[in-house]
């Protein structure tokens, strides 16, 4: 870019991000996502959440294929199933037993 050209705010954006990322770790990233995450914690409440995940899920659907559903769905079970025991999947089969659709 030429020093008579303005950089435009996206570009200064990405050239200032390259550089964070060059000179903070993980740590950095991890501690300012646990500030903002509070922050829009005490902002917003559990109505704002149901939008997002709302819109979100449509978005991953249009995008995203059954495989990727059963692909998912199997690596949480297995996950759940590392730190959950026989009486938990008992309990949660009865309660999508009982529940009306």
């Amino acid at each position: 870019m030429a020093m008579s050209e303005k950089m435009s705010r996206e570009e200064a954006g990405r050239l200032g991000g390259k550089q964070t990322s060059k000179s903070h770790g993980k740590e950095f990233y991890q501690e300012i996502g646990k500030k903002g995450g509070s922050s829009t914690a005490k902002g917003h409440n559990a109505e704002f959440y149901q939008e997002i995940g709302r819109r979100g899920g449509m978005t991953t659907s249009q995008s995203k294929n059954k495989e990727f559903y059963q692909r998912i769905g199997k690596k949480g079970g297995q996950t759940t199933s590392k730190t959950h025991d026989k009486s938990f999947y008992q309990k949660i089969g009865a309660k999508g037993g009982s529940s009306s659709r």
